[in-house]
């Protein structure tokens, strides 16, 4: 008797294993009769077989080997990196056999345990856990050059370039692309930014060019009004002449031709720092309150700009804050206080400020001991206006690490 298989109930979380969910013994299941039981994936082991770093470490945008049982089946791996979802990241599986499948590990992706997904919504128990490098930056290409292809028959040529490999988003500078075809060329060009991840389109263009004549766009790691997810990008050029012979500036699986990665926020010290003791951490306690903050230590004069560009919503002084500046960034609800500025901020409220910009530098002013920036963040709506600092801590280290 044929048998097919049945819809299961996953724990909350999705992440976590599936039930085997039989059908009733004895009964029929869509007309045809018999128990029937989900196949659960099962992990036996997971290595890098491609793009590997050192001594066969994964990184990403490498490509790992799952061997196993019931894998036939599965569409997609999650990389659930370290404690919460907020680091999980999935990708689609590449087709395999029963007991292998591969899988490219997704940029951004931290070390974990994975957890496979079939089509019909069937979770593997989670596997052991696996090393991932960060990936290594892309290469530059900074300077027009002949695109690798693939390209068709007498389809245009052309020469691609990307201003930079680090971007952040809301920054006064923006990534460029730039471009220069020749040859036969119909208007039918478009330019698209990739996600790394997924493979999928964040944002497009469809510009008018003229043949020989350098074209440029920029992009600031916006869509609409939204951020798009801090990884790794990359510009695609497709474009048509002649007879609908088509030039595309890189393979669809090249994620290193004009790459470069996306930040949400740079780290607001730029120069030598140390994130202090015990007593300098979130909720350590005060004088009638507890710390709303961390303060990072670092010589009076030492820069500062805006970890997340936004609107001033506050400059002040007070005798305990000192200088001060409050930012709304931009698209995430939380709100930026920088402290202790030496000096009044060049910004007042209403001025748009862009991320990675100037804001003024480390001090000592107002109740301080020693030089250092007390930084907080909080939730919407906002400071003293409803919402709640919450630790920054975990945020400075990753932007620090980054930046």
């Amino acid at each position: 008797m044929p048998q097919r298989r049945i819809p299961v109930a996953c724990l909350t979380g999705g992440l976590t294993a599936c039930a085997l969910a039989p059908a009733a013994a004895g009964q029929a299941t869509g007309g045809d009769g018999g128990a029937v039981y989900v196949a659960q994936p099962t992990v036996k082991k997971v290595g890098c077989v491609r793009g590997c770093a050192s001594r066969s470490r994964a990184q990403g945008g490498s490509t790992v080997r799952i061997t196993g049982s019931s894998l036939s089946a599965v569409v997609r791996v999650v990389f659930r990196g370290g404690a919460g979802r907020a680091d999980d990241t999935g990708a689609r599986v590449r087709p395999g056999s029963d007991r292998r499948i591969q899988v490219r590990v997704p940029y951004g992706a931290v070390s974990g345990r994975l957890t496979l997904v079939t089509a019909d919504g069937t979770h593997s128990a989670p596997s052991p856990a696996l090393t991932v490098l960060p990936a290594p930056p892309p290469e530059p290409n900074a300077e027009l050059t002949p695109v690798p292809g693939p390209n068709d028959p007498l389809a245009p040529r052309a020469e691609t370039g990307t201003s930079r490999t680090k971007a952040f988003v809301g920054a006064r500078r923006a990534v460029t692309f730039s471009f220069r075809l020749s040859g036969a060329v119909t208007n039918a060009v478009t330019v698209d930014v990739v996600s790394a991840s997924d493979g999928e389109t964040v944002r497009s263009w469809t510009p008018d060019v003229t043949p020989g004549e350098v074209e440029s766009l920029s992009w600031d790691g916006r869509v609409g009004r939204a951020a798009a997810p801090p990884g790794r990008y990359s510009f695609r050029l497709t474009a048509s002449g002649a007879g609908g012979a088509t030039l595309r500036s890189a393979q669809s699986e090249d994620q290193e031709r004009d790459a470069f990665d996306l930040y949400d926020n740079i780290f607001p010290v730029r120069g030598r720092h140390d994130f202090g003791g015990a007593g300098a951490r979130f909720g350590t306690g005060r004088a009638g309150h507890s710390h709303q903050g961390h303060d990072l230590f670092a010589r009076c004069g030492t820069p500062m700009v805006a970890a997340r560009g936004g609107t001033v919503q506050f400059k002040q002084y007070h005798g305990a804050a000192g200088h001060y500046l409050v930012i709304d960034g931009a698209g995430t609800g939380t709100d930026y206080v920088y402290m202790h500025l030496d000096g009044p901020s060049p910004f007042s409220p209403g001025d748009r400020v862009y991320t990675g910009q100037r804001i003024g530098a480390v001090g000592d002013s107002g109740n301080a001991r020693g030089c250092h920036l007390h930084f907080e963040l909080w939730r919407s709506p906002g400071w003293y206006d409803g919402g709640r600092p919450f630790d920054p801590l975990p945020s400075l280290r990753s932007w620090d690490a980054w930046s």
